[in-house]
């Protein structure tokens, strides 16, 4: 049997052990730590079993260590977790050695006491089952019962006991095996995607934000696409987001097709995950095309189109974004922004760029302009070099552009110098559709360079658009 006391190099392990000695408990590391520490992954997360119980051992661990913040207690599920510095910032959670069962309408089990063996039974994976001991008789031995050190080294995904009892007991387990296989770069064994196939129905018992959790590591994954192409074939993605499902296929009419956007989305996705690690930004990518389907026409002039797909797309966010349980908040809004503007980029690459086109975009992206540009150039995925060249330069010249106008127009979140309180306050008006009329003229008059954005130049402008209205000045603005 192999030993990895190597792994222990850490001072909380000798902690955690003194106070398991002291206790009359033994206590084991199991899970992701081992998991990674094999792989040569660096982690801070450590889960420690004990033949006892977790939420005592976690206390005394946390007493002996002096940590002020002390311990969060999970009494429901049995289980303690403290964090603490040894060289780098740790996350540790304790919990008891149990058995489990579980009824047909709920992934919460029923809990039992149990020996370790009984614990690594109820693991969702064999790389998840192995532990390390930390015993004085046997110290840094693993104890692996499923050969999951084996299915490190066949990059292989499978679970320890039987995958239809493990996924229909936890259908989130279904999940969790495609984001571990793309985030490890594994493969799920056959007969265990067949399981997770034959269980797919059982997805709808697992809370919302418990699946948008894994999705959101898949997609944060370096290479997101194939997990949603496991989801695919696994029948899980038409349940939770059947929406992305409709980008698939090609269709040809009259000898013109147009592209699949399913596997063009994900090809955006995978090139925006080699520029960018923000999530939502991410999530942007996946939804740039959503509305696609429900745009697509055919014309025999112009073949296919897709007419306002952004601007459709982008009042769909919403709806999904409530659907997936993702947050209804400004990351919402930021992913809005990236869908309706996502092809304004594209069209100044593609025609001569004038400074009045610029100051809108920046207008209107504000300090996500960067970000946008991020997604535009991602959302390249011609299998034509010269092309993908071509635009690229073309977005060289509109980011040298953006930055000219910005440092000489200050226009990114610009504020109108002449607020519609001045506006009143000159012209004597309450609240009304001039106000209005005359705030948005001298914006647009900003926006197309027919005034500098200075206060003098704007109010000067406010009296011109005044009079045409027929607006008389204040007297007492005047005195």
């Amino acid at each position: 049997m192999e030993n990895l006391e190597a792994f222990l190099d850490k001072d909380i392990f000798d902690t955690v052990a003194d106070v398991a000695r002291e206790m009359g408990v033994d206590a084991y590391v199991i899970g992701g730590y081992v998991r990674d520490r094999i792989m040569g992954r660096d982690t801070g997360d450590i889960d420690i079993v004990v033949t006892g119980s977790g939420i005592a051992l976690a206390q005394k661990v946390a007493d002996r260590l002096g940590i002020s913040s002390g311990v969060h207690y999970y009494k429901r599920f049995g289980t303690a977790m403290i964090r603490y510095y040894d060289r780098q910032r740790l996350i540790i959670e304790f919990v008891g050695a149990r058995k489990e069962s579980y009824s047909k309408d709920s992934r919460k089990p029923l809990v039992e006491d149990g020996t370790l063996v009984d614990d690594q039974n109820r693991r969702d994976f064999t790389i998840n089952a192995m532990a390390i001991s930390l015993r004085d008789e046997d110290r840094g031995q693993l104890l692996d019962p499923f050969d999951g050190r084996g299915d490190i080294g066949r990059k292989l995904i499978r679970t320890p006991l039987d995958p239809d009892i493990t996924y229909s007991d936890d259908p989130l387990r279904m999940m969790r095996a495609i984001r571990f296989a793309t985030q490890l770069d594994f493969r799920i064994e056959e007969a265990s995607f067949e399981a997770i196939y034959r269980n797919r129905e059982r997805i709808r018992i697992v809370s919302g934000e418990r699946v948008a959790d894994e999705l959101n590591k898949i997609i944060m994954a370096e290479k997101p696409s194939y997990g949603f192409r496991l989801l695919d074939r696994a029948g899980l993605l038409e349940i939770i987001f059947p929406q992305f499902l409709e980008l698939k296929g090609a269709e040809t009419m009259e000898g013109k097709g147009h592209k699949d956007n399913f596997h063009h989305t994900l090809q955006v996705l995978d090139n925006l995950a080699e520029r960018s690690d923000n999530l939502w930004l991410r999530w942007s990518a996946l939804l740039h095309d959503i509305a696609k389907p429900v745009t697509k026409r055919f014309d025999k002039d112009a073949g296919w189109t897709f007419h306002s797909h952004e601007f459709v797309g982008a009042r769909m966010v919403p709806r999904i974004f409530r659907q997936l349980k993702l947050p209804l908040n400004e990351k919402m809004r930021y992913v809005q922004k990236m869908v309706l503007l996502h092809l304004r980029p594209i069209v100044l690459a593609q025609e001569d760029i004038t400074d009045s086109a610029i100051r809108r975009l920046l207008f209107e992206a504000g300090d996500d302009i960067d970000d946008l540009m991020t997604l535009c150039e991602a959302d390249i995925t011609s299998k034509n070099p010269a092309k993908v060249r071509r635009y690229l330069k073309n977005f060289k010249l509109v980011r040298k552009k953006l930055v000219e106008i910005e440092e000489k127009d200050r226009i990114r979140n610009f504020q109108p110098p002449v607020t519609g309180e001045m506006i009143m306050e000159t012209f004597g008006l309450k609240p009304c559709r001039e106000v209005g009329i005359i705030k948005n003229a001298i914006k647009d008059a900003i926006l197309d360079g027919l005034i500098p954005n200075e206060h003098d130049a704007a109010f000067n402008f406010m009296l011109r658009k005044g009079k045409d209205l027929g607006l008389a000045q204040d007297d007492r603005d005047k005195s």
